[in-house]
C-alpha cells in the first residue's frame, strides 16, 4: 500500500550482521545476543536486560519472575490490575499463572489508564499493577506513584509499543520492577521476532535467565539468587533444573540485527516525532475525529483516530475512505479486551464501567508511523478525510 502500517528499517548493516552469523555457523543464543542485551540496557538506562524470542514471551517471563522470587512472591489468586485496552499477551500470562485480573477503563484522550479509575480500582487484594504505554505514549508515572503510595503493590510495564518514549526524562519500561519491549517487524526496531525484559533487580534478573532457558542453571552466574552457588563441575550443572521454565531464547541472528538497530533508534524515534507534529497539524483542521493526547514524550508507534459520537460519518465510512486511498488501517490494539470470548478461561473482575474502552472498540482505529518522512502519506490521509462529510475545516 502507498501508506502501509509498517516498513522495514533494515539496511546493509543488518544484512552484514546476519551474514557474519551465517558464516560463523552458530545460530543459537550466544555472544551477539549478549552484546545486544548490553547495548539495550545501556540505551534505556537499566541495569539488566534479557532478550527473548518475542514481546509476548517477555511478558510471560516477567510475570513468572514475580512468582518465583524469594521475598513477597505473587501467588495464584492474587489480584493484578490491567487497563482494558491492550494486546492479548498483556493479559494471558496473568491467567496462565492463576492470577486474578481486574480490568480498569482507559482515559479517552491519552488511551492509557483513566487514573481516577485506577485509584478507585485498588482493593486489599491488589498485589500488582500492569502499566501499558499504548501506541508509544507514556503513562503519567508521577501520578501512578502517588496512587500506589507505600502500599505493597508491584508496578510492572508492558512497553512493547513504546521503545524510545520518555516521561520526565526517563525511558518508559524502566519505571516498574520490570518492563518489556518488542522488536517485532512493525515496532520501533525489528529483529525479525524478539523481545526484551529489563530490570534493576539482580534476583529478578537471575530468575529471568533461568525461566528463559528450560529453568536450568546453565546460564546463571556461579553465585546467584536462584540456586545459591553452582558446582564447578560443568557436567553436574549441564542438566540441572531449578525453576519451571520455558525455551523462549532468541536466535543469534536476532541479537546481531538488534545491535545496529539500536544505533539507529534515536534517529528513527526523532523522525517519528517529526511525523507526529505534522499529523497533529493536519488533525487540527479536522472535525469529528480526535487523536491520542501525548503524555511526556511519545515515541509515536502509530496515529489513533476516534470518531466522535456526533460525527456525520461512521468508523466504517472512515475505514472505507482509507481503503479507497490505499491507507492501511487497524483497530486500536485489541480494543476493549474484556469483550473477548477468551475471558471464559479467566478469573477476573471489572472495576466500574469500561465506557472509554468501549468507545475505542467501536469507534477507533489507527494508521502507521514510520522512520522516514510521511509528507506524501499525509496528503493521502487529507484526501481521504476530505471525502467524509464535515471532516475537513
Amino acid at each position: 500500500m502507498p501508506y502501509s502500517l509498517a516498513s522495514t528499517t533494515w539496511g546493509q548493516e543488518e544484512l552484514d550482521a546476519m551474514q557474519r552469523v551465517i558464516e560463523s555457523g552458530m545460530f543459537t543464543m550466544g555472544k551477539h545476543v549478549a552484546e545486544f542485551e548490553r547495548v539495550f540496557a545501556e540505551s534505556v538506562g537499566s541495569r539488566y536486560s534479557v532478550m527473548v524470542n518475542s514481546g509476548s514471551s517477555a511478558n510471560l517471563v516477567m510475570v513468572g519472575a514475580l512468582l518465583f522470587r524469594k521475598s513477597n512472591p505473587l501467588q495464584a489468586g492474587d489480584e493484578v490490575i490491567v487497563p482494558a485496552v491492550s494486546w492479548s499477551t498483556t493479559y494471558h500470562p496473568l491467567q496462565q499463572y492463576g492470577l486474578r485480573v481486574r480490568f480498569v477503563d482507559i482515559d479517552r484522550e491519552t488511551l492509557n489508564y483513566d487514573l481516577d479509575a485506577l485509584a478507585g480500582a485498588i482493593t486489599p487484594q491488589t498485589r500488582a499493577i500492569m502499566v501499558v504505554n499504548l501506541l508509544g505514549n507514556p503513562n503519567d508515572f508521577a501520578r501512578i506513584r502517588q496512587i500506589v503510595g507505600d502500599r505493597n503493590i508491584d508496578v510492572i510495564e508492558d512497553n512493547c509499543e513504546s521503545l524510545g518514549a520518555t516521561f520526565e526524562g526517563r525511558q518508559t519500561g524502566t519505571f516498574g520492577l520490570m518492563g518489556t519491549y518488542s522488536s517485532f517487524f512493525s515496532h520501533h526496531i525489528s529483529t525479525m521476532e524478539g523481545g526484551v525484559v529489563v530490570t534493576d533487580d539482580e534476583e529478578l534478573y537471575h530468575i529471568l535467565l533461568a525461566l528463559r532457558a528450560h529453568g536450568w542453571t546453565r546460564n546463571l552466574p556461579k553465585h546467584n539468587h536462584v540456586c545459591g552457588t553452582k558446582s564447578d563441575n560443568p557436567f553436574e550443572e549441564s542438566f540441572r533444573f531449578v525453576l519451571p521454565g520455558y525455551n523462549v531464547r532468541p536466535l543469534e541472528l536476532s541479537g546481531a540485527i538488534g545491535i545496529p538497530q539500536m544505533r539507529k533508534l534515536p534517529g528513527m524515534v526523532e523522525q517519528r516525532r517529526q511525523n507526529a507534529s505534522k499529523f497533529q497539524a493536519l488533525m487540527s483542521r479536522v472535525q469529528h475525529l480526535r487523536t491520542q493526547r501525548e503524555i511526556g514524550n511519545s515515541s509515536w508507534f502509530g496515529f489513533s483516530l476516534i470518531v466522535e459520537p456526533d460525527a456525520p460519518f461512521t468508523r466504517a465510512d472512515l475505514i472505507g475512505a482509507f481503503g479507497k486511498h490505499q491507507i492501511d488501517v487497524r483497530p486500536i490494539v485489541a480494543g476493549n479486551f474484556a469483550k473477548n470470548e477468551v475471558l471464559k478461561w479467566y478469573d477476573y473482575s471489572i472495576h466500574g464501567s469500561l465506557t472509554n474502552a468501549e468507545e475505542i472498540d467501536v469507534s477507533g482505529c489507527f494508521i502507521g508511523n514510520h522512520h522516514y518522512p510521511l509528507d506524501d502519506e499525509f496528503k493521502l490521509v487529507e484526501q481521504a478525510l476530505a471525502e467524509l462529510p464535515g471532516a475537513i475545516v
